[in-house]
């Protein structure tokens, strides 16, 4: 029972460290991104300074607004932070194993952008819809390319479970799979698509023609907007640590003991701190491509992910 009582005060603490390590991810993205363009970096915790800006505003409401328009941020979040709840960050076995399926964090990421392409409508500007139909648009090609990268994973542990596949690798040791290198790439593309970021996004400008993510929440302030913000920052957080657990779990902790958690989270700080290096020469070298072009782009990270699975069922089930 105590045993229980800790697993579970563990979990808790993970997804805590998820939200509230959130946005230093994304503060040390913009600062290396404004070292490699050669600006003037902000400061490392200048994110959290902006929701704590943003949550002691009044909240300005459009005329028009409904009720959905007010509870669409508390919902993003919420489904956010449910799904923190059940990706490995530090410790890999959670009590809430049980939950902690692919098809479930695929379920809360619709449920969020469902109810922000909505309330992107519920105002009735031009820019909501346009950035609705857009953000659609681009997740009906970026799921299944998620899904199926995520799935190469699956076939090898022989389970859609998060917790037990990533136990899986972890035991079997360092294994060449091709097919994780093409799962790797299109997990990679994917996070890019549906985070907002360059080549599919720019999340530093704020142009009509260029918006898809930025568009649906023009009409927010205040709280409201701190939520959006933030749920972003924990969608971004959680590809970084599934492509860091899924394919790099060293160091992750197979216990819950004070040496193993502590191993667990210099180790996933180290690959996250990576991670931001790679996306931020990304963003600097590439520039942001024309919209009809976003569906080669995912059409192609579907097809890497198609070939991990092929690559998969040809090289390592056979054997």
């Amino acid at each position: 029972m105590v045993d229980n009582l800790n697993a579970w005060l563990d979990s808790a603490l993970q997804t805590l460290l998820f939200i509230a390590g959130a946005p230093l991810l994304a503060g040390w993205i913009k600062r290396l991104k404004c070292h490699l363009q050669n600006r003037a970096a902000p400061s490392l915790f200048q994110p959290y300074r902006d929701l704590v800006k943003l949550f002691a505003k009044d909240v300005v409401l459009a005329e028009h607004a409904s009720w959905l328009f007010r509870a669409a941020p508390y919902i993003v979040f919420g489904a956010m932070v449910l799904s923190a709840a059940v990706v490995p960050l530090v410790a890999v076995p959670l009590p809430a194993s049980a939950i902690a399926d692919v098809i479930v964090l695929a379920g809360f990421f619709a449920l969020a952008r469902f109810f922000q392409a909505l309330a992107g409508m519920d105002i009735g500007t031009a820019f909501g819809g346009m950035g609705a139909s857009r953000e659609m648009t681009v997740a009906s090609l970026a799921e299944p390319a998620m899904l199926m990268a995520v799935f190469t994973l699956t076939m090898t542990a022989s389970t859609t479970n998060l917790s037990i596949a990533i136990r899986h690798i972890l035991a079997a040791g360092l294994v060449l799979r091709p097919s994780f290198l093409f799962a790797l790439l299109s997990l990679a593309m994917v996070t890019v698509a549906e985070t907002g970021h360059i080549p599919v996004d720019n999340p530093a400008t704020h142009l009509e023609l260029t918006m898809l993510h930025e568009a649906m929440v023009l009409e927010y302030s205040a709280r409201h907007l701190a939520l959006m913000e933030w749920a972003s920052m924990i969608k971004l957080m959680i590809y970084a640590v599934l492509i860091s657990n899924i394919f790099l779990p060293w160091g992750i902790a197979s216990r819950f003991t004070v040496a193993a958690i502590t191993v667990g989270t210099l180790a996933v700080t180290a690959k996250l701190a990576l991670l931001s290096v790679l996306l931020a020469l990304w963003e600097t070298v590439l520039a942001k491509m024309r919209l009809f072009r976003v569906p080669q782009f995912l059409g192609f990270a579907f097809l890497l992910a198609l070939l991990g699975v092929l690559t998969h069922v040809i090289l390592e089930t056979a054997v």
